[in-house]
Order: structure tokens, then C-alpha cells, then sequence
């Protein structure tokens, strides 16, 4: 009778130790999957969001991954082994290397991934707050440009407020080496480069672009423009510097079959909006202000296709006196 006590409180302890291991066993693989699935998850999310406007291409391959996550993790409550989970990481790498997500390194790191992306959007997607202000606001501005800046000073109504570094025919090649700038009391005029060195501005609104449509590239030209902004911030390092987009042409002017066209306009402003930081450099786009539903300017708006007229000019003004950024100390 002792014996067969013994066998069977041996048994029941064999018993108990299996089941406490079975269970520990499943807690594990439960936490596995929960973690496995948290990660897929961000990383779906991320992939998402970064290939948004190329979705049709990325949804077989996400609906194969997912499906498979799914049917791991409905079993893992029945304990399900290890070369499982492996065998759906291997396939995630296996869609990175054959590049079907670029961004993404390896299946291991889509978490790391996801927090920089994450650090990194939120850095330059920073909310700008504008203001709506009177006339008054741009008399610490300087505006610099071509004749699209011309015609600004000479219909905007700011031509007393505000100083302006403006001529026909000026590019980012020549917007530091041109002495377009009238000197107060002599005959001589000096560069834009000398003026902003002798004076300082709170605020400088830029145009240029329209001039370099037909020369270089939309990489040269981007790369001479951002070269511009860094000398005006070394020029003016206190002032907030406003980069206004290069106003499009009408339609008809866009189709005439030159070097002017709103498809390379288009791709100028993308480069240009990239260069504001959001916060001493802004991006101004004025071009839903007088384009129309084609995205071309208005064809009532300009006398030439390219040049608003002098009553149009006022919607330009007013977008700007829409879109202000406040200094610390300054009243609204």
C-alpha cells in the first residue's frame, strides 16, 4: 500500500511540474507573440504612412505578411513553437532585401525605424501659427526679387513702407552681383550683397525663379537658391526670411511651348517649400491666391500671362498680410 502511494504521489508531482511547464510555455509564447505583434503593427503603420501614394504596390505583399501573423498569433494560445515566429521574421527580411520596402533594413529593426522616422517628422512638420496684420508690419521688410517684385513695389501700396531690392530680369545667379540697389543722395547703385551688409531687416521676402526656367536644372537651380538663403541668413542672421513661391503662368502661356511651364514651376517651389525650416525661414505658397482650378493663374488676373496686373496685386498683399510670423515682443 506504501508503494503504491508513493507511485502515485510521483505521479501527481510528474503531473503538476507538466502542467506548470505547459503553462509557463504558453505565457512565453504568448509574450512573444503580443511583442512580435506589436511590432508588425508599427511597423505596418510606418510603411503606410511612407508609401501612402504608392499603396497598390505594397498591398499583396502586407496582406500575405499580415495573414500570416494572424494565424501564428490565434494559435499561439495552443503553444505554438518557435520556428514559427522565426520562419515570419525571415520572410518580413526577405521583403526588405528584394526591396519591396526600402526604408526599412531588416525586419528586426522596424521598431528603431518607426521612433527615428517618428523624431524626424515631428521635427520638420513643426505647426506654423500666422497671423493676419496691417500694412505696418513690413516696415522693418525688405523684399527681393525680380519684375514680379517690381510690380509689387510699384502696385502694392508698400512702396513707403517697405524697402525693396527688386529688378527685372534678376536670378538666383545674379541676385549678389547685380547693383541694382539706388544709393540716397548719389548717382551710383550697389549690389544686393552691400545693402543687406549695411542694413539690417527684421523680416525679407524673396521671388526668383521665374528667370532661370531656361537655363540648368531644377537641381542646379535649387542648389544656387538654397545657396542664396544661406548668404541672406549670414547677411541678416535676426531676421525671419519668407520664401515666396515662384508665381505660375496662365494656362495658355504654360502650353506655349518654350522653357516657361507650371509642371516646372511645380518642381521648383516642391525644392524651394523643402528649404523652410519653420522656424526663421518659412514657405509662402501664393499661388491658390491667383491661379485657378487648372492650378494655373487666372488668365483675367495678367496682361501677359506671367505678370498679374496692378489691381491683382492686392491678393498677393493680402495673402502675405495673412500669413504673417510673430517675434518674440512684437504686437499683433
Amino acid at each position: 500500500m506504501e508503494m503504491v502511494k508513493l507511485e502515485e504521489e510521483y505521479e501527481n508531482r510528474d503531473t503538476i511540474q507538466q502542467n506548470t511547464q505547459r503553462k509557463n510555455s504558453r505565457k512565453k509564447n504568448r509574450g512573444a507573440a503580443d511583442k512580435l505583434y506589436l511590432t508588425l503593427l508599427v511597423a505596418f503603420g510606418c510603411i503606410f504612412l511612407t508609401f501612402s501614394d504608392g499603396w497598390g504596390i505594397y498591398v499583396k505583399p502586407l496582406q500575405n505578411a499580415g495573414d500570416g501573423l494572424l494565424s501564428i498569433v490565434k494559435r499561439y494560445p495552443d503553444g505554438t513553437d518557435k520556428q514559427q515566429v522565426e520562419a515570419l521574421a525571415n520572410n518580413l527580411t526577405t521583403l526588405v532585401g528584394e526591396g519591396v520596402f526600402p526604408n526599412i533594413v531588416a525586419a528586426e529593426n522596424i521598431v528603431d525605424a518607426t521612433d527615428a522616422n517618428a523624431e524626424n517628422d515631428a521635427e520638420g512638420d513643426k505647426e506654423v501659427v500666422y497671423q493676419t496684420v496691417e500694412d505696418d508690419y513690413f516696415a522693418d521688410a525688405v523684399f527681393i526679387g525680380d519684375s514680379r517684385i517690381v510690380g509689387m513695389y510699384e502696385y502694392g501700396g508698400l512702396e513707403e513702407i517697405s524697402t525693396f531690392y527688386a529688378s527685372t530680369g534678376l536670378s538666383v545667379h545674379k541676385l549678389f552681383t547685380s547693383a541694382i540697389v539706388p544709393v540716397e543722395g548719389q548717382k551710383k547703385k550697389i549690389t544686393i550683397e552691400e545693402a543687406l551688409s549695411r542694413e539690417q531687416f527684421a523680416k525679407v521676402y524673396l521671388m526668383v525663379g521665374i528667370n532661370e526656367m531656361g537655363t540648368g536644372t531644377v537641381e542646379s537651380f535649387l542648389e544656387k537658391y538654397a545657396e542664396c538663403v544661406a548668404h541672406i541668413r549670414e547677411l541678416q542672421p535676426d531676421a525671419m526670411i519668407y520664401l515666396q513661391s515662384i508665381m505660375k503662368v496662365t494656362e495658355e502661356r504654360s502650353l506655349q511651348g518654350d522653357y516657361i511651364t507650371n509642371e516646372g514651376i511645380d518642381s521648383r517651389n516642391e525644392g524651394i517649400a523643402a528649404i523652410a525650416d519653420n522656424e526663421n525661414i518659412f514657405y509662402l505658397d501664393v499661388n491658390p491666391t491667383v491661379c485657378d482650378e487648372t492650378g494655373a493663374m487666372v488668365a483675367g488676373y495678367t496682361y501677359d500671362g506671367v505678370h498679374l496686373k496692378a489691381q491683382y496685386i492686392a491678393l498677393w498683399k493680402d495673402f502675405l498680410k495673412c500669413h504673417a510670423v510673430m517675434q518674440t515682443g512684437e504686437n499683433k
